[in-house]
């Protein structure tokens, strides 16, 4: 395997069979100045694409990709089921008794973290403060009624699965998610994506620009009753993803920070192994947090289609980024992050600027997708 040094408009470097891709990058830069963006891949645990392009993201900056942070909630809970310490199909009370509470203690381990559980908010809502708690907000959810009866419908849980998986990970283990990745994960593999930014990191910080919404652009926003109920601004004009005490706190759903070189290395010590080491998780645990649970119309989003495995999005028309095994999770500022086990490759791509509406870029979903035919 080789690599060339990239050193035109696209920094970096990249395996030489990238070629095409590597012309395709820089196609985009060069027709959007203001296009600003990292992107990274490994493919069977070896580094095949490390590069970044714009004005505004540097090799060494950091971002706050929104929901791409859930990975790391996703990967955390696919450990515990490695090492034996948590059952998908248990009650969630089992391990979380206060959480039976209000008809909900049927709901299994799967359902609370496949979007089933009807608890996308709590009543009333939570607040800014509960949710940069480890423990306030998912005391309060465990107090609530659910929105729907468990397992009818899903609906995404935008923000409170961070909570939940959170409360969980504590309830199994005596540690919050934060420690259990820092200790387990992030830290002993040099991983650049941080759930909390150190303060000496925080010069690398940079803020996500605002998306620009097209002139031509005159779609009104579809009805959803939940959807208002489930996004609104916690505790007054707090923007989680941008706001310091919550990027400081690295809210799990939500405010992670970091690269896009750390996003495709956690997915590749986790589920690939990097560089010849075993991987963390077992083929077959993959399959188990990767396997789709639901799929069809998200009771939040007021969309079809959608699809969850373990916390993790699977491929969809909306997102159509790998094979049926593939799973990972796209930010609401376009960033996006996956693994494909079938083809080895890990990927990852974090944005300056996404482009509208939102979700993944769709730069991002089409380059894994070729990848993974390229490289397999």
């Amino acid at each position: 395997m080789t690599h060339s040094e990239l050193t035109g408009l696209l920094q970096g470097r990249a395996d030489d069979r990238l070629s095409d891709v590597v012309a395709r990058l820089e196609g985009y830069l060069a027709h959007d100045a203001d296009l600003s963006f990292q992107v990274a891949a490994y493919h069977d645990g070896h580094v095949v694409l490390d590069a970044w392009g714009g004005p505004h993201l540097s090799e060494d900056s950091v971002t706050v990709p929104f929901s791409v942070t859930k990975n790391t909630v996703g990967l955390s809970i696919g450990l515990l089921v490695e090492r034996g310490e948590l059952d998908l199909d248990q009650p969630v009370a089992h391990y979380w008794p206060e959480f039976a509470a209000k008809g909900k203690a049927a709901v299994t381990v799967r359902q609370l973290l496949s979007h089933q559980a009807g608890l996308p908010q709590a009543t009333p809502a939570l607040t800014a403060a509960e949710l940069l708690d480890h423990h306030a907000a998912a005391e309060r959810l465990a107090a609530s009624r659910p929105f729907w009866h468990p397992g009818s419908a899903f609906g995404y849980h935008a923000l409170t699965i961070g909570n939940l998986g959170d409360e969980l990970v504590f309830r199994v283990t005596g540690r919050t998610l934060h420690e259990f990745y820092e200790q387990e994960i992030r830290a002993p593999y040099d991983i650049d994506f941080f759930l909390g930014l150190p303060e000496t990191q925080e010069h690398r910080l940079v803020t996500l620009l605002p998306m620009v919404r097209p002139v031509s652009d005159t779609t009104a926003p579809s009805f959803s009753a939940l959807g208002p109920v489930v996004f609104a601004s916690p505790g007054g004009d707090v923007d989680l993803g941008r706001n310091p005490e919550s990027w400081r706190y690295g809210h799990p759903a939500t405010s992670g920070t970091g690269s896009a070189r750390g996003l495709a290395r956690l997915f590749a010590v986790t589920v690939t192994g990097v560089e010849g080491a075993a991987p963390l998780l077992g083929a077959d645990t993959t399959q188990i947090i990767g396997q789709q649970q639901i799929r069809g119309y998200d009771e939040v989003l007021h969309q079809h289609g959608r699809a969850h495995a373990i916390v993790f999005q699977k491929p969809s028309q909306a997102l159509p980024f790998g094979g049926p095994r593939a799973f990972g999770h796209d930010g609401a500022m376009g960033a996006f992050a996956c693994v494909d086990p079938d083809t080895a490759l890990t990927f990852a791509w974090t944005i300056a600027r996404g482009p509208w509406p939102g979700g993944a870029d769709p730069r991002a979903t089409a380059l894994a997708r070729d990848l993974g035919r390229l490289l397999a």
